[in-house]
């Protein structure tokens, strides 16, 4: 049986890391996309290869067009065909709108917004039946902060998750009669150093013990659940969509 491969941005820490490893446990192989992190990207690959799966480290900084051709070349020449893309690559920022200046504002649309159609492009261009591939699925990773407003000082980051859920809808309008599936996954507040930001993980599970309904924050491994659940095919009526993994938030 041929292996089916999946592609997961931002893979060395956080949901992107367990996505990955669940994604190896699960038969996937698996490449783990990283800017900086080399050791813990490396130290995901090596779990998946000890219990027996199959994985690759891929640095590139995918808010960088230049850099994702790359990183997609890479992988074509070690395993051919990509089968799923989760987009899962992104920063949180703490700047108020009357503080924005190019350099910051720009940062997280490049890392949170940019990625994803850059991504994107080259995983339709290889699934796309229009360009001769046999489908896929592309998963991307939004927040319920387009919703909320996210945090104090997330105004760009609320913005740039908004922008995720309409390029999802419009992506899966786009790329569905080609035989891609195209979703989206808007975590809450999720136990992980992204939140180091706004104070870190402490104080996050504190504010989520009053502000979400289940009265606790989530873990990485239920959102990792829910995307491998969207990989396979017992989602496969399920397209254009926006999946709130939040508590109830």
């Amino acid at each position: 049986m041929t292996l089916k491969t999946m592609l997961v941005t931002g893979a060395s820490r956080g949901i992107g890391a367990q996505v990955a490893l669940l994604a190896g446990r699960s038969g996937y192989r698996v490449g783990v996309n990283y800017l900086r992190s080399d050791a813990a990207a490396n130290a995901v690959v090596q779990q998946i290869r000890d219990a027996g799966g199959q994985a690759m480290a891929l640095q590139a900084d995918v808010g960088q067009r230049d850099q994702v051709r790359r990183m997609f070349a890479e992988l074509d020449a070690a395993w051919g065909a990509l089968d799923v893309l989760v987009n899962n690559a992104g920063i949180l920022a703490n700047f108020r709108v009357d503080d924005v200046d190019d350099d910051n504002v720009e940062a997280v649309f490049r890392a949170n917004v940019f990625s994803s159609f850059f991504c994107a492009r080259e995983a339709v261009r290889r699934m796309s039946t229009a360009h001769g591939g046999k489908g896929g699925v592309i998963i991307n990773m939004g927040s319920v902060a387009s919703r909320l407003g996210g945090l104090g000082g997330g105004a760009a980051y609320a913005a740039s998750k908004g922008a995720i859920d309409s390029f999802n809808l419009a992506l899966a309008k786009e790329v569905g009669p080609e035989g891609i599936r195209v979703n989206a996954l808007r975590p809450g507040l999720i136990s992980t150093d992204i939140h180091d930001v706004h104070g870190g993980i402490a104080k996050m599970q504190l504010m989520a013990k009053t502000a979400v309904p289940l009265g606790r924050a989530g873990d990485s491994a239920e959102v990792a659940d829910v995307v491998l659940w969207l990989a396979g095919d017992t989602s496969s009526y399920v397209h254009g969509t926006l999946i709130d993994v939040a508590g109830g938030r």
